[in-house]
């Protein structure tokens, strides 16, 4: 019998309709938990499988779903249309990105296998429209699942067979305790189950008490990150203890980091709150510097279409606010405290955790994640698959104890340091000081409750309104950008110039600031999609890397 580690795809007995996706896919060999997990999943064990972001979970599971049911439906008794595979996951971007895959991979079988994804922004008459015609498998968050269920809607006790828990580390964190027991009581005894997770913590030890049976555990990797080789990660730790500086200090590192292209490529930049995502991008807008913001408070339909955009290459920078952190301390004291500072408008938007960002560079925690596992996940944005990533941590001197528990749960035994210092000599852009004192005074409390108000008027008119003109006019969805300027502060338009004379002397020549941006009126001609198009920049500068970003 072949070695289990050099088992292909070939040879795990798929149906030759998933060979010819994971084909038209390009993928050539099964990553590691692929290669463990598939063939168990197949002779029907429980799994209980761990493994780093970023490393096919997804397949791990779809795969083996996929080949059952077909194989229940070309060998076994003619049996009733019903909903056998049920796929839970924490978050409604996660759901739509599940259910993506699944059907990628079900493209040559979509006749015999119908996927239904029940978390998105429908009414629930539209969704109950679909749950009638019984699809096969049903993705969903726990709480759109039990409302189904309790509404008769949905029925599983008589035909489910497959049960997957997608980043079930998350599902007790995001409030999905009591959901997910009462789910249960709906559910068959006896049906076979996958729990799917980054980090094996207490949660997930609960949940394989509920759910599995005699599992097989499959924790694949030691490190729960890239190594160094392939994952930089550096700190930045402000000395000072006065807020009026600690916040300069770090909008002023933000600003060279991005308007001197110290960071290239895509980038993901993680906040705590709201309030502190649009202060960011009123500030970076302060310089002709683009970005998006991605939170809780816009429409499902608009987030989905930020990530499907920054994916395909139409933004570099995104800002994104964690869903879990809600009051979570943030730093100094100008960002507000209290619930209505935190929380999102959906319980069950979250970006940081599973979902599949394509190609980035860095990820900028501009506020430390709450927690050790946190970071893991916001780190697990970029060095996915084979590509290289950096991530770079903003740390307030009262930070240095959380710090220190993030660095014991990456470095484990060894205790050795994995966030290095990273190394920049402050004196040379000390010149640019007096230019983001002026943009952070321009980006008042006023300013950034407008500019809130008015995207999210935006995107809602972009997400009802729209919809039906967008589905018969694909093209048109590819022209409607989330960057815009906001232009609730005011902007000095002498700010997004870099003067040659304050760029440091070891950067000159090679510093490429943003373009100027032209009138938002002109964004949704075609032509102006093509020259405004990142992607082609991205491209260019993943050719070379910049020495003064990686620490001497």
């Amino acid at each position: 019998m072949e070695d289990a580690e050099s088992l292909g795809f070939e040879h795990m007995g798929l149906d030759p309709r998933l060979l010819q996706a994971v084909s038209d896919l390009g993928w050539s060999r099964p990553t590691l938990i692929q290669e463990k997990a598939i063939p168990l999943a197949l002779d029907g064990k429980d799994l209980l499988a761990r493994a780093r972001t970023g490393s096919g979970k997804t397949a791990a599971y779809a795969l083996p779903m996929l080949q059952l049911l077909l194989h229940g439906k070309t060998t076994g008794p003619v049996v009733e249309q019903a909903v056998r595979g049920l796929v839970l996951v924490p978050t409604k971007e996660l759901a739509r990105q599940a259910q993506s895959m699944i059907q990628q991979l079900a493209t040559y079988c979509a006749r015999d296998i119908r996927v239904a994804n029940v978390s998105a922004a429908e009414d629930a008459a539209s969704q109950r429209a679909v749950l009638m015609e019984k699809p096969d498998i049903v993705v969903g968050t726990p709480s759109r699942i039990l409302s189904h269920l309790q509404r008769d809607s949905l029925k599983l006790r008589d035909s489910m067979e497959l049960l997957v828990v997608d980043e079930a580390d998350l599902l007790f964190s995001f409030g999905f305790e009591e959901e997910l027991k009462s789910l249960l009581c709906h559910l068959p005894r006896i049906y076979q189950a996958f729990l799917m997770s980054a980090t094996f913590n207490e949660d997930v030890q609960a949940l394989k008490e509920l759910v599995l049976h005699n599992p097989v555990t499959l924790k694949l990797q030691e490190s729960q990150l890239p190594g160094p080789d392939q994952l930089q990660q550096f700190q930045v730790i402000c000395e000072t203890e006065e807020d009026k500086l600690l916040l300069l200090f770090f909008f002023l590192l933000l600003y060279a980091l991005l308007k001197l292209s110290l960071v290239r490529g895509k980038s993901l930049l993680f906040v705590n709150t709201l309030e502190r995502s649009y202060r960011l991008r009123l500030f970076l807008e302060q310089f002709s510097i683009p970005s998006c913001v991605l939170n809780g408070e816009l429409p499902l339909r608009s987030r989905c279409h930020i990530i499907s955009q920054f994916n395909q290459g139409f933004y570099d920078c995104v800002i994104a606010t964690d869903a879990e952190v809600l009051g979570a301390p943030v730093k100094g004291k100008r960002q507000g405290r209290g619930p209505k500072a935190n929380k999102a408008s959906d319980p069950e938007a979250g970006v940081a955790r599973g979902i599949d960002f394509h190609h980035v560079s860095a990820v900028l925690n501009f506020d430390l994640p709450p927690t050790p596992e946190a970071y893991i996940h916001r780190a697990g944005r970029t060095a996915r698959a084979n590509n290289p990533g950096t991530v770079l941590t903003f740390v307030l001197p009262v930070e240095r104890p959380h710090l220190n528990k993030i660095e014991e749960l990456l470095g484990g035994e060894n205790r050795a340091p994995v966030l290095l210092p990273y190394q920049f000599r402050m004196e040379e852009i000390e010149g640019f000081r007096y230019r983001c004192r002026d943009a952070m005074r321009s980006v008042t409390k006023q300013a950034i409750r407008e500019a809130r108000l008015k995207e999210i008027k935006e995107e809602l008119l972009h997400s009802e309104k729209l919809k039906t003109y967008f589905e018969d006019n694909p093209r048109d969805l590819q022209l409607l950008r989330h960057d815009l300027p906001l232009h609730p502060a005011v902007v000095k338009p002498h700010l997004g110039h870099v003067p040659e004379y304050l760029v440091p002397p070891a950067l000159r020549g090679l510093v490429r600031p943003h373009k100027k941006r032209k009138k938002p009126s002109s964004c949704r001609k075609t032509k102006k999609v093509k020259t405004q198009n990142p992607l082609r920049s991205f491209k260019h500068r993943g050719k070379k890397s910049r020495p003064s970003a990686v620490p001497s």
